[in-house]
């Protein structure tokens, strides 16, 4: 195995062709107050296995591909669940 950093996250995004959004949520102390505080930031990967918001992904760091993209998709550890907004804003079948 190799020398890469690998990180876990949840796929946020997928709006862009052969390109996710990531979020890597971690958990730090305080340097002052020891205060346990969570922190989250968003990675832009290079995806080939057509993943889904809502999905765990491991992600390996890789050469710069574009001005943001560090990261590609190594896995998909498990899929997540969408919940599907109906058009319109309201519910079907509600009074009208």
């Amino acid at each position: 195995m190799n020398d890469r950093r690998r990180i876990i996250g949840t796929v946020v995004s997928n709006k862009m062709t052969q390109t996710v959004v990531v979020r890597v949520d971690r958990t730090v102390r305080h340097r002052l107050y020891g205060k346990v505080v969570h922190r989250s930031e968003k990675l832009v990967a290079e995806d080939g296995l057509n993943c889904q918001p809502g999905d765990r992904v491991k992600l390996v760091e890789s050469r710069p591909l574009s001005k943001r993209k560090r990261w590609v998709v190594e896995t998909i550890l498990e899929h997540g669940t969408v919940i599907e907004v109906p058009a319109g804003g309201e519910e079907a079948g509600g009074a009208t």
